[in-house]
This record gives structure tokens, C-alpha cells and sequence, in this order.
């Protein structure tokens, strides 16, 4: 007896299948590069991080022990942190798989890169206000991103700089590259604190909570409370039966936790590098091994959910993502409330992109 191996050939349409839950961004999405079975040598993967920071060497790190890159290129404006770094590296090549790693000053090293991943940034002076900060990192991704792009043109551009929703809008413009090609790690990692509180809560593993943090990274993003399932199922009901006071006022208390867990980690070590190392490389992987993996990151989300085609805005939504980059993002069902606090979100960032000279 035949068994049927896919739902076309159960009578489904199989044309455009994932047309009715994602849409493409405005530019809309190139397709995934092709390759070829008859080709005699695989393409080497490189990967070059912009900024070797403690930030910037967590994701370094983790993608060479992910196994996620051939080549690994380093940038930095410190030589002598940069080569140490480089080196500390290169002293762990018995240990782990071959891969090359430079490192330079300039963004010639970074040629011919697969991804391009930003985590260079002005640090906050004591007394200095929020658009200063912004104009200064404006200055230096004038310096950083037209030489990236000009070295590697086919390049996927992954922003993790704060304010990430706004410097990726400003990568975007400074690129010249497709809307789908230039992403923001958004709140990819504040979805991971999201999903852990609620799976400590619950006691189950992470992995089996769906949980969003959509909108900006930062005080304006928004719980999507609606949509939380464990293991497949709808759990937010089942939270309110059971706890009396999983009031408003709770929800708004679990959110500033999720929105503060990076300061506590700040107050308590000085940085944080290990989780957002990890969320980084979940994404290149995703993007890299063409996984089709969703994540909550900033795209270009003009149109989605009311927000204004004339507001050219970064800010988190759940996108597909694969070898081509943004592939898609996930037409959610929000409840009026949840809309709103993201068109709040947009008017927020879009407001403050506006203040920039770009």
C-alpha cells in the first residue's frame, strides 16, 4: 500500500505553500544561493565579526566551536587586543575543527564574507544623552559599514550594536543592500529570557516554550502573551486559571524582568557575552545553513500590523530566515492591544531614526 509522504500528495496545493503564513519584506526576498552537486570542492563559509569586544569574541567563539564557518575574520581598532585575541584562538586549533582565522584593522580582511556580523558601537559617557550616543555610532558605521559592503557585495549584514533596532535601519541605508540582507538580533535573545522564566516556572526545558518579545529592543518591546504554547499548546489560559494573580500588572512585572535581564547581568559582571554569543550564532546558523529557522529580529516592518508603509522602521518580528536572508515574517495574530503597543514601539524608533543626518 502507498503511503503519502507530503501533503501534496494528499490533495494539497503544493505552489507557494508558506505564502499564507509568511510575507516577504518590502524589497522582497532574493532567492537562496544554488548549489551544485556536480561542483569538484564544497564552498568555503567565512564569517567576519566587526568589533572584538567581549560581545563580538562570545560570538566568535561560539561560532568556531558551532562548527558554523570555515573562516573566521576579526576586525578591530586595538591591533594588539585584536592579534591577542586572534592568537588565543589559533592556540585552540588541536582542540576544535579546522578553521582559519585572521584578523586585521581593516575591513579588507573581511572579503568575500558569507556574514558580516556588527558588534562595534560608542560606548554611553556618564551624563551623555541617548541621540549623542546615537550620532556617534552614526559616525562610526559610516567608517565600518561602505567598506563592508563594498568588500563582500553578496554579503548577509547581522547588526548586533545597540540600539540595534535603530543602527540596523542605518546599516540598511549605509549598505545599499536589500531590506531582506540586512538583519538586527533584535529581541531574539530577550525572547530566550522570555522562555526561560516561563519554563522555570512551569519546570520544563526551554526548548519546548514558544515565546515572543516582538518590537524594539528594549523598554518599548512587547510580550506576546497570546501566543505562548508549551510543547504545542496554548498555555496562556492555563497560566491565568491557575494563578490568581496573573493580573495586567504581573504580565507588566515579567516583562520589565525580561527587559532588565540584561542590566542585572551588566550590574552583576560588567558586560554581558555568553547568552547574546549564543543567540548570535543561533541566527548564523540559521541564516548560514539556509535552516529556515524562525527567530523573532528586526526587519524592515513597514506594512506589518498598521504600522505605517511611509515609516521606514527596524524593530522584531518572527522571520523565516535561510541562506538568502529574510525569507519571510510571520503574519501574526495579535490581540488589538498587543498592535498597538507595537505600533507604539515603531513610533518610537521611527521618531528617533528621523533625528539621524542619513
Amino acid at each position: 500500500m502507498h503511503k503519502a509522504s507530503s501533503l501534496s500528495e494528499l490533495g494539497f496545493d503544493s505552489g507557494g505553500a508558506s505564502s499564507g503564513f509568511f510575507r516577504p519584506v518590502a524589497d522582497g526576498c532574493p532567492p537562496a544561493t544554488p548549489t551544485s552537486s556536480a561542483a569538484p570542492h564544497r564552498r568555503l563559509t567565512k564569517v567576519s565579526v566587526i568589533g572584538a569586544g567581549n560581545v563580538g569574541m562570545a560570538i566568535a567563539q561560539t561560532i568556531l566551536t558551532q562548527n558554523l564557518a570555515d573562516e573566521i575574520a576579526l576586525v578591530d581598532a586595538l591591533p594588539d587586543k585584536l592579534r591577542g585575541e586572534a592568537l588565543d584562538l589559533q592556540h585552540a586549533a588541536a582542540f576544535l575543527p579546522r578553521v582559519r582565522i585572521v584578523s586585521g584593522t581593516d575591513a579588507a580582511v573581511t572579503r568575500n564574507s558569507d556574514l558580516v556580523i556588527v558588534t562595534a558601537g560608542a560606548r554611553q559617557i556618564p551624563g551623555e544623552t541617548r541621540l549623542n550616543l546615537l550620532q556617534r555610532n552614526v559616525a562610526l558605521y559610516r567608517k565600518i559599514v561602505p567598506p563592508v559592503a563594498e568588500h563582500s557585495p553578496e554579503a548577509l549584514l547581522l547588526v548586533v550594536s545597540n540600539p540595534v533596532d535603530v543602527l540596523t535601519y542605518v546599516a540598511w541605508r549605509l549598505s545599499g543592500f536589500p531590506a531582506s540582507r540586512v538583519i538586527g538580533s533584535g529581541t531574539n535573545l530577550d525572547s530566550s529570557r522570555f522562555r526561560f522564566l516561563i519554563a522555570e516556572h512551569l519546570d520544563v526545558n526551554a526548548q519546548d516554550v514558544q515565546a515572543y518579545m516582538v518590537g524594539e529592543h528594549g523598554d518599548s518591546s512587547v510580550a506576546i502573551w497570546s501566543s505562548i504554547s508549551v510543547g504545542g499548546m496554548p498555555a496562556f489560559k492555563s497560566l491565568r486559571d491557575s494563578h490568581r494573580n496573573f493580573d495586567e500588572a504581573a504580565l507588566e512585572g515579567i516583562r520589565r524582568a525580561v527587559v532588565g535581564g540584561a542590566y542585572e547581568v551588566i550590574g552583576l559582571k560588567g558586560y554581558t557575552s555568553w547568552a547574546i554569543g549564543y543567540s548570535v550564532a543561533s541566527l548564523a546558523a540559521s541564516l548560514l545553513r539556509d535552516q529556515r529557522r524562525v527567530h523573532p529580529v528586526s526587519v524592515l516592518a513597514s506594512g506589518f500590523h498598521g504600522i505605517s508603509d511611509g515609516h521606514e522602521v527596524f524593530l522584531s518580528l518572527p522571520a523565516r530566515l535561510g541562506r538568502g536572508g529574510i525569507l519571510g515574517v510571520a503574519e501574526m495574530d495579535l490581540t488589538e492591544a498587543e498592535a498597538a503597543q507595537l505600533r507604539r514601539s515603531a513610533k518610537t524608533l521611527w521618531e528617533n531614526c528621523q533625528l539621524l543626518d542619513l
